[in-house]
């Protein structure tokens, strides 16, 4: 092999390692590989070179350290050469457009990799080709995520167009690794005080009750979990006259190693608001606010009349904000807002159907899209250009949109309007559980369950669904579940939908990826699926009762039931070797 080091034995590894680094001006990265090679660490020089990390439509998603299969210097580089090809190709006015760059506080000392470096060298890679770039100068939400020029995350074609250009960009053009010269660059701009500015008046837009909110004497705590939310929402809660939120003091500053949590993720629940908990009880707050370390999504927990804290699900919160921002609308129609038969809730196909229930029964218009905030943002956007109005849009895993100036997710409008939204029900006397139950209570009950099993063999998984596509003979679906009769199946694989005149799904499908979605006499939805991250396949089970049917214990008994058979019959877990999902 060439830079005076031995054979591996592997030809195809030895020819990525040498190209590796003929191209990597990373010492760190640079000197991991060359130890690798050095001592013969054949796992790791696999792991690291073994595939390339794929781009997609939610952009990179790949631990850091050196190799293809990592996000470091020169895949940072190498992606982003790829973008600004296909940038090129697709707008002649590149030049005059130019391209927002934004980072956050993770990083990787081992590796020399960080946010901020990777968003520099982004940077120089643009400058280079004469593309203006606006780069934040200090922390903002988000990951390496493209969003295209209507302001929403990419959807395809684009990811195969970039991941195309990336594959023949991959060798660093000459001044790609010179971010001194690109910082230096008139063609470099630093948006972040006026778009801080701007995104905090922007959201008063959605403030409604300024004087309660003055006056309120309810106590929130707040935590970021070590991310990037803390600026931004105690600036957030200013712009809506809000108290300051109590911050976790041991969790408010940005720290990639995230000390006090196991997990950063508030999606899991009470371990990782422990914190919260304690500051809450020692101040006397009764909700707390958490966002992940990115701030696009938001938990919230409330204190309960016997002192526990109930941590609300995505779903459960689904309901609430868009039950709330479609009473803030009715208040404000008279000043010549937009008529209800233009006014539109989106929500993803795994998420709970109460915004469907709201709408059937107050007349606005719901829209189901494939799972991620790339789909919804991107409807929102051709909604809106047809002059529609789009309140919400949420997913069940904890993300909502709250406001259109932000096609995607957003943690910092959504803690904001929820700490008026508990500012406004305590004036009332009321709690967001007493609120959530007169949801339920007047559009019927909607309860939910999701869990998932993991499974490392792809072969396992398909076969799993190939089973349920040819239950009864070929190209036939189950007719029933143990009892529970099913009365539609959509399969967004194939592009099968039993309730469409044609058969022929109307959501976009992907014959990547396994989605197919049971309905059942009963009212419940079941919706299994495979993560395009993760080893795991998914279920999303809800059941969705009519109004008036508010025995809660029964409801989920029978969902309970529902899934039980859901698992035994349809996962199949002994059979399949397929773990569950750890407790």
């Amino acid at each position: 092999m060439e830079n005076g080091l031995e054979s591996t034995g592997d030809s195809r590894l030895d020819q990525a390692v040498t190209q590796w680094l003929q191209y990597d001006k990373n010492p760190k990265t640079a000197a991991a590989v060359r130890t690798m090679v050095k001592d013969r660490a054949m796992s790791e020089l696999q792991k690291c070179f073994g595939a390339r990390m794929e781009f997609g439509t939610a952009g990179l998603r790949a631990a850091m350290g050196p190799g293809v299969s990592c996000m470091n210097d020169l895949t940072i580089i190498q992606t982003t050469q790829g973008f600004c090809a296909y940038l090129e190709q697709c707008f002649t006015d590149l030049k005059q457009r130019g391209v927002v760059i934004g980072f956050d506080a993770r990083a990787h000392p081992p590796s020399g990799g960080s946010s901020k470096r990777f968003a520099c060298l982004a940077a120089s890679v643009l400058i280079s080709r004469g593309v203006p770039v606006c780069l934040f100068s200090d922390i903002t939400p988000t990951p390496y995520v493209v969003y295209w020029a209507n302001g929403a995350q990419i959807i395809p074609p684009h990811d195969k167009g970039i991941a195309a250009a990336i594959e023949q960009n991959l060798e660093p053009w000459p001044k790609s690794w010179d971010t001194d010269g690109a910082l230096q660059s008139s063609l470099l701009n630093d948006p972040y005080q006026d778009i801080h500015r701007e995104y905090c008046q922007t959201i008063q837009q959605h403030c409604f009750h300024r004087e309660l909110n003055k006056n309120t004497k309810v106590k929130v705590v707040h935590t970021s979990v070590h991310g990037v939310g803390h600026i931004f929402v105690q600036a957030a809660f200013k712009a809506f006259d809000l108290q300051p939120p109590y911050a976790v003091e041991e969790q408010k500053d940005p720290d990639p190693e995230f000390p006090t949590v196991k997990y950063p993720n508030p999606e899991e629940g009470e371990g990782v608001l422990m914190l919260s908990f304690a500051l809450a009880d020692k101040e006397g707050a009764t909700v707390i606010l958490a966002n992940d370390p990115d701030a696009d999504r938001l938990a919230i927990a409330e204190k309960q009349e016997r002192s526990q804290w109930r941590v609300f699900s995505g779903n459960e919160l689904g309901a609430l904000l868009g039950w709330w921002i479609f009473q803030c609308w009715k208040q404000q129609k008279e000043d010549g807002k937009a008529s209800i038969k233009d006014v539109y809730m989106l929500s993803s196909t795994v998420s709970s159907k109460i915004l469907r229930a709201i709408a059937v029964k107050e007349g606005f218009h719901f829209e189901e899209t494939l799972t991620g905030f790339k789909w919804m943002g991107n409807r929102a956007k051709e909604l809106m250009d047809q002059g529609k109005t789009v309140l919400f849009a949420f997913e069940e895993a904890i993300g909502y949109m709250c406001s259109p100036a932000v096609l995607d997710k957003d943690g910092v409008s959504a803690a904001a309007i929820a700490g008026e939204f508990v500012s406004y029900l305590a004036s009332k006397n009321r709690t967001l559980s007493h609120q959530l139950r007169s949801i339920y209570e007047e559009y019927g009950y909607h309860i939910s369950k999701n869990s998932y099993f993991i499974c490392h063999d792809q072969d396992t998984i398909k076969r799993l669904f190939e089973r349920l596509r040819n239950y009864a003979g070929e190209n036939s679906y189950p007719k029933e579940c143990r009892g529970f009769a099913i009365t539609a199946v959509r399969d967004l694989t194939t592009g099968y939908d039993s309730n469409q005149p044609d058969n022929k799904a109307v959501l976009p499908t992907s014959k990547s990826s396994q989605m197919i979605t049971f309905t059942f006499a009963n009212g419940g939805v079941a919706t299994m699926r495979t993560s395009g991250t993760e080893p795991k396949i998914k279920y999303y089970t809800e059941l969705c009762a009519a109004p008036g049917n508010s025995d809660l214990n029964l409801l989920k008994t029978e969902l309970d039931n529902l899934v039980d058979v859901i698992v035994e019959h349809f996962y199949q877990p002994e059979k399949n070797n397929l773990t569950p999902r750890p407790e």
